[in-house]
């Protein structure tokens, strides 16, 4: 029964992180003030849900708050200026560069299927520039959107190095850092009108705070396999809830470079279970 549930909120977990770039294109407001209202609500429901085990907090925690925000700054510029799909299909480019990294901070080789999936990553990666870009934010956007591939890598693992009691509190301070940074924004601008401020709040409590919540419920529960490939719901759902909403269609190389680079990390991950490393072969 555990499992059952763990399973379903895991589902829920992916669905709810799968509805920020909607979201994002849907509101008026810039990056800036999308980003305070987001993290402000996310810190608040953080507090309800995590209260005193927020305070738990040591080195990795800083380290992994220093890389959550400019994760969000640059998804939610990145979904601004290009398409919902470039901004999440090029952040899932952070396994790859984890298995790139890995064996350096282990001081082990890199293996064999790992190498394969890294090259298949960033080729995949690479024709998200094939494409012609329509303006120069569409170019900047797809950058920040790789950046942000980049410095998810760094909270992936400095999160898997830390024990789970931390990684609440991590999370709750890069909030509170993204407040810090984008508020002299929201000083300066209108508060947000009421239907605004209604999905600024679904992001913040919803999509961010609802949804680490739930994927930490499963973790207790369920291996790591099948929490990783439920995850892969985000990145399959976030460009369909646009396009069925918002009406944007992700370009054809966008397409076929997301799809090679999550065929590739599900197969990989797929392989790793049924075969594993050490395995005699």
């Amino acid at each position: 029964m555990n499992k059952q549930k763990a399973i379903g909120a895991t589902i829920i977990a992916a669905i709810l992180w799968s509805t920020g770039g909607m979201f994002v294109k849907l509101l008026p407001q810039d990056a800036f003030n999308i980003l305070f209202y987001r993290s402000l609500y996310a810190a608040f429901i953080f507090i309800v849900i995590f209260r005193s085990q927020l305070l738990k907090v040591n080195k990795l925690s800083l380290i992994s708050a220093l890389f959550y925000a400019p994760l969000l700054i640059t998804f939610v510029h990145a979904t601004k200026l290009t398409s919902a799909a470039n901004a999440i299909f090029l952040q899932y480019t952070a396994p790859a560069f984890v298995l790139i990294l890995e064996p350096w901070l282990t001081k082990s080789r890199i293996s064999p299927r790992n190498l394969i999936t890294v090259i298949l990553c960033m080729t995949g990666m690479s024709l998200f520039f094939m494409h012609d870009f329509s303006s120069a934010g569409d170019l900047t956007g797809t950058i920040l959107a790789l950046a942000g591939g980049v410095v998810l890598t760094g909270l992936l693992l400095s999160q898997r190095l830390n024990n789970s009691e931390f990684q609440p509190g991590a999370v709750f301070w890069g909030n509170i850092l993204v407040c810090i940074i984008t508020i002299p924004w929201a000083l300066q601008s209108p508060l947000p009108a009421a239907n605004d401020q209604l999905i600024l709040a679904t992001l913040g409590i919803g999509q961010l705070g609802l949804g680490f919540a739930f994927f930490v419920y499963g973790q207790k529960y369920l291996p790591a396999i099948e929490s990783a490939l439920i995850s892969m719901l985000e990145p399959i759902l976030n460009p369909v809830w646009v396009m069925l909403l918002i009406g944007e269609v992700p370009g054809v190389w966008s397409l076929a470079g997301g799809t090679l680079i999550l065929v590739t990390l599900t197969g990989r991950i797929l392989i790793n279970y049924s075969i594993p490393e050490n395995h005699p072969r």
